[in-house]
């Protein structure tokens, strides 16, 4: 059977010398579900690039169909059949979901958008997919799956055949990915053709025909993924074995780092984001706290940290009020923060490795001589981080902008553990990063955590969060709705109805928990 698409040794070599793709081949057939994987850094994203005409490469041919053809801007891969759904959501919130779906190509009465014929178009279009939404609702007021349904519904409605979705599941609860899942099994058996990106291994033997490897820049291997385990896609992603298990000790609960009374925030449009939550955290302890996005754990962690005050309540860190505290003070009670957004708030893109650990340190005294930095120092600490933490980089003097994803995400942890922290916030510590930088993230949390360290993880993956949790907390609503302090026999499945507020705790459970 011809491929539908045919990407064949395609070369990147960018100004700088970074050889990003090293004739890397990708083939997908017509009407299959086929994965996409490799770790952070080793050619995925240029690939696809390419492939939408973002990027022109340096060599190698690209065919649909069996044509070859040159596609250099997002337009002409439109055209010619090809539809991406970007990890982060493209959509105006303050639109219904006809008019996002419609955007661009708007039929009109005059010159007004025609409300009704978009209305029509995309109700014809739900129904022909079967994709069950109120293309009338304002997609401010979705849930985070059906903000997933509209991304595909739009490149659908540009008559898209092949669709490459772009870690599709990463802010999905069970529920909503089993969903999605059915939903693209549907849009397979109708003749479309779908890539699928992802680092949850475990998805992509589920949902996929078949996987094509990748690592540093070149093609590893395509498998049936009938013929391979999840074992094997990691061995040959980051070429050596990885303990994708995580082995966990008993927790040994020490006394209390931190804790959260009756906290409230209220937003500028008067809306309870966080309400009245209450918990505690022990050292040698990992709580967990999941909920769809957009459900106050944002909020949460901006107060626990010191970039926002609550509008009630108190935050005590061992022992102290930080009520009035500044984000450096607070860090100086041996706090660590691994925030979601590395590149906006994690890392100096521009500074090297070296600058952005001394941003954390540059005030200890083993450090200044005087008035003065002693960079000598400083570099020697941060060759041995790049060590310690496996951060593939040239030098200590790389700027972090240049290293991948899981290695940029290698740095901040690096930076934020290197003094033993008491308390360490992590939010979204592995949210796109690869199966072995995770792995040693992973590995991290939880030596701190046998040390004393209190550990708050606050994370959609949730498989991350069970396997590494003593206990879990599940927000809906800005409110704590459930609280598991034992996580031996949760389900996935069970998380995902107290995230959806299908289910909830009563307020005595809850209690107990937060007493015990």
């Amino acid at each position: 059977m011809e491929p539908v698409l045919e990407m064949k040794q395609i070369l990147k070599i960018y100004p700088n010398g970074v050889m990003a793709s090293n004739g890397v081949d990708f083939s997908v057939s017509p009407g299959e579900i086929h994965a996409l994987v490799g770790e952070n850094g080793a050619g995925k994203t240029t690939l696809m690039k390419i492939l939408f005409g973002i990027e022109q490469p340096t060599g190698g041919t690209i065919s649909i169909n069996g044509k070859i053809v040159k596609i250099h801007s997002v337009a002409e891969a439109l055209q010619l059949g090809l539809g991406m759904v970007q990890q982060h959501f493209m959509l105006v919130p303050s639109m219904t979901v006809a008019e996002n779906i419609v955007l661009g190509s708007e039929p009109v009465k005059g010159i007004l958008l025609d409300q009704a014929e978009a209305v029509r178009v995309t109700k014809e279009l739900c129904e022909k997919y079967s994709f069950d939404i109120d293309v009338r609702a304002r997609v401010e007021d979705l849930p985070v799956g059906d903000k997933q349904k509209v991304e595909i519904l739009k490149v659908l409605f540009r008559k898209a055949k092949v669709l490459i979705l772009d870690e599709p599941t990463a802010v999905l609860t069970p529920q909503e990915t089993e969903e999605l899942f059915k939903q693209l099994l549907i849009l397979k058996e109708q003749g479309h053709t779908i890539v699928f990106i992802s680092h949850k291994l475990r998805e992509v033997q589920e949902l996929c025909d078949r996987v094509t490897i990748i690592r540093k820049a070149k093609t590893v291997g395509v498998y049936n993924m009938a013929d391979i385990s999840i074992d094997k896609i990691s061995e040959y992603m980051i070429g050596q074995e990885v303990a994708t298990a995580v082995n966990t000790t008993p927790p040994s609960p020490g006394e209390v780092r931190l804790n959260a009374s009756h906290l409230t925030y209220i937003t500028e449009n008067n809306k309870k984001a966080v309400d009245d939550v209450c918990f505690s955290l022990r050292s040698g302890v990992i709580v967990g706290i999941v909920g769809v996005e957009g459900n106050g754990q944002k909020e949460l962690v901006d107060m626990l940290t010191g970039t926002i005050a609550p509008s009630s309540g108190t935050i005590e860190i061992s022992g102290t009020n930080i009520a009035g505290k500044g984000i450096r003070q607070i860090r100086e009670l041996s706090v660590a923060y691994i925030p979601q957004e590395r590149m906006e708030t994690g890392v100096a893109q521009d500074c090297s490795i070296t600058e952005n650990i001394a941003s954390y340190i540059y005030q200890h005294r083993d450090y200044r001589l005087g008035p003065l930095l002693r960079w000598r120092k400083l570099a020697k600490t941060a060759k041995k981080m790049i060590s310690d933490y496996q951060i593939k980089a040239k030098s200590e003097e790389t700027a972090v902008r240049m290293l991948s994803g899981g290695n940029i995400q290698k740095v901040v942890v690096a930076r934020e553990f290197m003094d033993d922290p008491e308390l360490i916030i992590a939010e979204q510590p592995t949210r796109g990063i690869d199966v072995g930088a995770a792995s040693l993230i992973h590995n991290k949390l939880l030596d701190l955590r046998d040390n004393g360290a209190a550990v708050l993880l606050v994370s959609s993956d949730l498989s991350e969060v069970m396997s590494l949790s003593d206990s879990i907390i599940v927000l809906y609503g800005g409110r704590i709705c459930a609280w598991f302090p034992d996580t031996d026999t949760l389900q996935e499945s069970d998380l995902g109805l107290y995230m959806l507020g299908v289910q909830s705790m009563s307020e005595e459970e809850i209690r107990r928990c937060f007493h015990a």
